[in-house]
This record gives structure tokens, C-alpha cells and sequence, in this order.
């Protein structure tokens, strides 16, 4: 995967000093209006009882910067339908990170982000959003607010080329991440091959293949279909509700052994998401009943035909999380509380 590190001494340098900068920006600003003391030596704040800085509290931090020009063009009220899409390729507003933002702000912005993330995955993370928005980079990604943070419900949605996050603490009643999200890479090229190389979400099919090899002749004939779900924005996770009959099979023809290794995939999937989003969303799935859970794998779309399955899913009555793999990737999740 290319990413914008440069070789030569001097410029790696420069990179990890404009990150610091960055992020010192982002904590100082969030510091200053929240009462927050900067710690001596480092970005990470914490308060005298020893919170630190969340993306809740620099969205607020952030809403506060905002001038009134700015409010008109990204702010809108909490229940704007706006706020519920997704897709795999857009802008929620018109105006970029890098274009309508200033330094301060955009430091916010991609702190927000990382702080989204495990810290295990988070710079790998803001690396592919900067290598799949091609020049613009982290830049070309557009973000809006909805309601007032402080004052009520609230949410931030940050949207560009393979991404869609959200933060709102835990404004959305019974929504994992805060409502559906988006996730994909095309690591090396648009066309990936087999071996995905390069890919940071690979490693999600390749645990949920080993699912697939512990499954015997019989289960394989109801976990493997042919062509996988169209996608179309956010009607791709479109949620039925339904317990039985969903594609693939059902986790109650697996044993034991088998389930435990859904729950790796799940793992997996989760890895990625700051510890309170991932637990909330596993907490959500298994409210809906685990065993309600089915897993399909699709073959119409197998890369170098070697029988690793790039596409499949797990799809429950109040969750999608739908894994196309092919030409390169594209994942779709929505979870939520079953109504």
C-alpha cells in the first residue's frame, strides 16, 4: 500500500512532527473549552480526576469553532434525514475537510477520527482514508453536525471515498456507531487480486473463511449462494427483522466449535472501533439472539477462483454486516436494537 511516509530521513521526520502538531492542536482546543489540562509531554490530555479527551468532547470543541458561514453550510437539525445515510462513495455536505476548514479545525476533525478507532488500528486506519481519497487524501472527506453538542442529541458524520463514521454519545437510542457505517480499501490497485495484498481488512475474510472449512458437505450447501446483495446506499443495509429464512445458514446448524469461531469473526470485524462502539455493538447482536445470526458466502465473485470466498455476510434480524470483497473492498454495517 503507498502511503505518504517518505524515505528520506528528513521528511519522516516532518510527517510524524505535523501529526504531533496536530493532534497537540486538537487536545488544546478541546482542553481550553472543556477545563481539561494538557499532560506535559504529549497529545493525550486528562482532566484532574484523569479523564482524557474523547471525540464527543471535540465535537463539541469543534461545533464551538464553527462560525456562522460555516454552521449554515454543515450544521442542520438532529432528526435531518440527511444524518441516516450512507454510501460507499460520497460527501454528506459540499465543502472538504481541507477546503473549508481552518488548521485548528481539520486538526479536530481527523483527531474525532482517530479517536474512533482502537489504538492497535486507528493510524492504519487514517493511513487508507488518505490513500484511497487519491491527491486530496483525508482532506477530500466532508463532515456535518447535526443537533448541538451540550445541548440535547447530536451527531457528526465524516463521509468521503471508502468511509463513513459517526459520532454522537449514544444520541441514536439502540444504534451501534451511532447508525449504519462503511468500511473498504483498494489497496494496491481497483482490481485486487487474490491475495488482497496490502489490504488492512483483508484479514476479516480470511477468519471468516476458516469458518467456512470447518463446515461439512451439508452445511456448506446452505452457506454458499451465488451472487451476494446489490449495493445501493443505504437501502444495502436495509434491516428485515426476520429471524429465519435470512440468506445462508442459520448458526444453529453449527456446533460448538463452530459458533466459537463466528464469535472470532466477530472479533474481527470489531477490532478495529474504539472499545465502547465495539462493545455496544456485540451487546446489541447478542440481544437480538446470536443464534439468529446467519452466514453466507457467495462464489459468483471469487477472485482467482481458489475457493477463498471474498464476499459473505452475517445477517440477523436487527444486523447486517455485508463484506464484498471483490474487485476490492466494500463493507456495509448496521446494527440496532430489534424493534
Amino acid at each position: 500500500m503507498t502511503t505518504k511516509t517518505s524515505i528520506a530521513s528528513c521528511e519522516c521526520c516532518s510527517e510524524v512532527t505535523r501529526r504531533t502538531f496536530l493532534k497537540t492542536t486538537a487536545a488544546s482546543l478541546a482542553a481550553a473549552a472543556s477545563g481539561v489540562l494538557p499532560a506535559a509531554a504529549g497529545f493525550h490530555t486528562a482532566t484532574r480526576s484523569g479523564a482524557k479527551t474523547t471525540s464527543e468532547t471535540l465535537v463539541a470543541t469543534l461545533y464551538k469553532s464553527l462560525s456562522e458561514e460555516q454552521r449554515r453550510a454543515v450544521a442542520f437539525p438532529f432528526d435531518h434525514p440527511l444524518r441516516s445515510k450512507v454510501d460507499n462513495n460520497w460527501q454528506i455536505t459540499d465543502k472538504t475537510v481541507a477546503s473549508f476548514y481552518n488548521a485548528e479545525q481539520q486538526a479536530m476533525i481527523r483527531e474525532i477520527f482517530l479517536k474512533l478507532h482502537s489504538p492497535e488500528y486507528a493510524e492504519r486506519v487514517l493511513q487508507q482514508v488518505e490513500h484511497d481519497g487519491g491527491k486530496a487524501g483525508f482532506g477530500g472527506c466532508a463532515i456535518a453536525l447535526f443537533g448541538e453538542p451540550g445541548h440535547g442529541k447530536f451527531e457528526f458524520v465524516l463521509s468521503g471515498r471508502h468511509v463513513t463514521r459517526r459520532c454522537d454519545g449514544d444520541s441514536v437510542a439502540g444504534a451501534a456507531f451511532g447508525g449504519p457505517i462503511f468500511y473498504g480499501h483498494a489497496a494496491k490497485s481497483d482490481n485486487e487480486k487474490a491475495d488482497h495484498a496490502g489490504n488492512i481488512y483483508w484479514y476479516q475474510a480470511r477468519r471468516a473463511n476458516e469458518v467456512f472449512q470447518m463446515l461439512n458437505g451439508k452445511q456448506r450447501s446452505l452457506a454458499l449462494l451465488g451472487d451476494g446483495r446489490e449495493e445501493h446506499g443505504t437501502e444495502t443495509v436495509k434491516l428485515s427483522g426476520k429471524k429465519t429464512g435470512l440468506p445462508g445458514i442459520p448458526l444453529t446448524e453449527l456446533s460448538r466449535d463452530q459458533k466459537e469461531h463466528v464469535h472470532k469473526v466477530l472479533a474481527d470485524l470489531l477490532a478495529p472501533f474504539r472499545k465502547a462502539d465495539a462493545d455496544e455493538a456485540m451487546k446489541l447482536i447478542k440481544a437480538s439472539g446470536f443464534d439468529n445470526l446467519h452466514m453466507a458466502f457467495y462464489k459468483n465473485d471469487d477472485i482467482g477462483k481458489d475457493g477463498v470466498w471474498d464476499v459473505w455476510q452475517l445477517e440477523g434480524p436487527s444486523m447486517v454486516w455485508y463484506f464484498r470483497g471483490a474487485p476490492h473492498v466494500h463493507t456495509w454495517v448496521n446494527i440496532r436494537k430489534q424493534a
